[in-house]
């Protein structure tokens, strides 16, 4: 079977609603009065419970009906908003993801109901604001379902016994429109109703009963008193619909289908598998070029060169298809930071900057759970206590930012607290404790605070839930480096810690730069190339036990791959200096030719071979062969204690 399964497609949009739900919810928190939030969230839980009874999910709807009618009356005005009703609707939303995926305790669905009559009976003291709706003695609607409503899961007698149980219903079919026996699609809705609602009834409880159909139906929705309710009710069966509201809404559901139509939702595993063909593409695009390269039929090479344009394209617009802006990460850390800051008792700000940057969502998924390890751990050692940050001068509430921006073909995600600092003097000593370091040994400030990415250390003054098990920066450190990105931490005594991630745009495919180094070719990432020189074989043989060079009035270390990699071979002539960068440090790979820009389809390397520090991958090349893509962070970390000794000894 082909088709989409019913319950997958509703556990995807489950989630997406969950997901709005759960923003809407934190935003409220901030804004306790600010209605149209309340709206939005029981609009997400009204079409929630909806969508849940038509998909099969009972347990789900009658749940999530408890949390429904909770909203219900804060927005009509019967209960006011307080923090603790909002902590107890985002701690059922935990609990609806569960009942989602089919794994939920009932025990702690009954607990959640308890502490949720228990808020809204605090909330029920003080009162809200009136509703801004109109509340008319009643009102007259005419409508039309969309012709696919049934073949869509909607009930149209349904809704007509919603209507009747807001008030006294006067409902009358229009049949006008119904076409000849031999003309009529059953599966279309051909029926028109109109209706007179009398009572106490407010429009957006009439507008709730046609949620999943309101933007792509035709309806008419309008006030009348107790005193003319009767005469309307007698003349609604020869009543022609009005136009303009109608046509309006068409305008509304004719841009609903064009967006809607728009956007395909597409499972990533056919992106990755689309990727991976893509890949093969490329390659052998690359060996055609080469055949075509070495030929002399004109037209061989015409055709390659139209087919190496194409698959350029291709590959542009898959990679394109793959980037996602961080702010669907940085979204995921605001329920993080409000669980953190009841569970510490601090009072925790999250701010966030350059959400619209983009990332392979390859990336974005590996990403999560680091971030997750450095903001618990800002949050437990680096913020003080509201009474310690006053006492220091600073505002109680302590600041989380997430920011991130592109530098050529890395993305910075930087996570700042304004805390105390890490305390250097007992990394030192837990350091020495731990025979990490010696007692009293010399160290530079970034090599101390690289300390704490050593597995198994903690600072921590006792073991939390939160943190000092000993566990986590560590797995970060591994992390990071298994997508090719490098970590950097900064930390000033009484003003916070910097913690920043260097990480490469994309897994998939890159821009390299194909090198010779004896009989082999490796490629180095474009987007850490800097600048390209030459090293002449009177300068090399200058340089030997001092392999420094002057560029621009700066020391700049060089590693002769030649040696690193044992070629046994003899230096070319005019051997060539790379230089690359990772951040603010700099290393020229002395190499001997360079070959030129490749297009490089990125192989992971085997279990076998994953030790070899050096090299974060491979690629094969035009004429099958294969490549090895070098580690520039890696490559880098090398040369600099080489560069600060050569410094030092100078």
């Amino acid at each position: 079977m082909n088709g989409e399964d019913p319950a997958a497609a509703f556990r995807v949009e489950a989630g997406e609603l969950l997901e709005q739900v759960e923003q809407g919810l934190l935003d409220l928190g901030h804004r306790l009065d600010d209605m149209g939030l309340v709206n939005a969230v029981f609009r997400g839980l009204h079409t929630l419970k909806g969508s849940g009874a038509m998909f099969g999910f009972d347990a789900l709807a009658a749940f999530t009906h408890h949390c429904e009618s909770a909203f219900d009356r804060v927005r009509k005005g019967d209960v006011r908003a307080t923090p603790e009703l909002v902590d107890v609707i985002l701690s059922a939303g935990d609990h609806m993801r569960a009942l989602v995926d089919g794994d939920a305790p009932a025990a702690e669905g009954q607990a959640i109901l308890a502490r949720l009559a228990a808020a809204v009976d605090a909330a029920a003291g003080g009162g809200a604001s009136t509703p801004t709706v109109s509340t008319k003695r009643g009102w007259t609607l005419s409508f039309r379902l969309p012709p696919d409503a049934m073949a869509n899961g909607t009930n149209p007698l349904a809704l007509l016994d919603e209507l009747r149980e807001l008030g006294e219903a006067t409902i009358v079919a229009r049949v006008d429109d119904v076409p000849s026996l031999g003309e009529c699609n059953p599966a279309h809705c051909l029926i028109g109703w109109d209706c007179t609602l009398i009572g106490d009834i407010s429009k957006d409880a009439i507008e709730d009963v046609f949620l999943f159909v309101m933007d792509d139906m035709d309806i008419t929705i309008t006030p009348l008193t107790v005193e003319d309710a009767a005469p309307v009710a007698e003349a609604i069966v020869e009543e022609v619909i009005p136009t303009a509201e109608p046509v309006a809404a068409n305008d509304a559901a004719t841009r609903t289908a064009r967006t809607q139509g728009e956007n395909v939702r597409v499972p990533a595993e056919r992106l990755d598998e689309l990727m991976d063909r893509v890949g093969e593409l490329v390659i052998a695009q690359s060996r055609l070029s080469q055949l075509a390269a070495h030929g002399h039929d004109l037209s061989l090479r015409s055709v390659s060169e139209e087919i190496e344009r194409l698959t350029g394209e291709m590959r542009d617009t898959m990679m394109i298809l793959r980037m996602v802006p961080v702010s669907t990460l940085f979204g995921r850390f605001r329920r993080l930071i409000h669980d953190l800051a009841i569970e510490t008792g601090k009072a925790i700000e999250l701010v966030t900057d350059g959400e619209t940057t983009e990332v392979d969502k390859t990336v974005i998924e590996r990403l999560f759970d680091p971030l997750v390890h450095i903001i618990r751990n800002s949050c437990d050692h680096g913020l003080e206590t509201a009474e310690a940050r006053l006492a220091a001068g600073k505002p109680a509430s302590g600041v989380i930012r997430l920011s991130a921006h592109q530098a050529g073909g890395e993305v910075l995600i930087t996570i700042t607290d304004d805390g105390r600092g890490i305390d250097r003097e007992r990394v030192r000593a837990k350091a020495e404790a731990n025979g990490l370091i010696q007692p009293g040994q010399a160290m530079s400030d970034d090599e101390l605070l690289g300390l704490i990415f050593h597995p198994g250390f903690s600072t921590a003054a006792q073991v939390t839930n939160l943190s000092g098990r000993g566990v986590g920066m560590d797995v970060v450190k591994r992390t990071i480096e298994s997508l090719r990105g490098s970590i950097d931490v900064k930390s000033v005594d009484g003003r916070g810690s910097i913690i920043t991630l260097r990480i490469p745009l994309t897994l998939a495919i890159i821009e390299g730069l194909l090198v010779r180094v004896g009989e082999g070719r490796y490629v180095i990432p474009l987007a850490a190339v800097e600048e390209c020189l030459e090293l002449s074989l009177e300068d090399d043989l200058r340089s030997r036990g001092r392999s420094l060079i002057t560029l621009r009035d700066t020391l700049v270390p060089f590693v002769r791959l030649r040696e690193m990699f044992a070629t046994g071979t003899r230096p070319d002539p005019f051997q060539k200096i790379v230089v690359v960068a990772t951040g603010r440090e700099r290393v020229g790979l002395v190499v001997d030719q360079i070959v030129g820009n490749h297009q490089t389809v990125i192989k992971s390397l085997s279990a076998f071979h994953r030790g070899a520090a050096s090299f974060s991958g491979a690629t094969i090349l035009g004429d099958g062969s294969v490549a090895l893509i070098l580690d520039v962070a890696q490559l880098v970390a090398m040369a600099q204690p080489q560069e600060e000794m050569l410094r030092a000894a100078g």
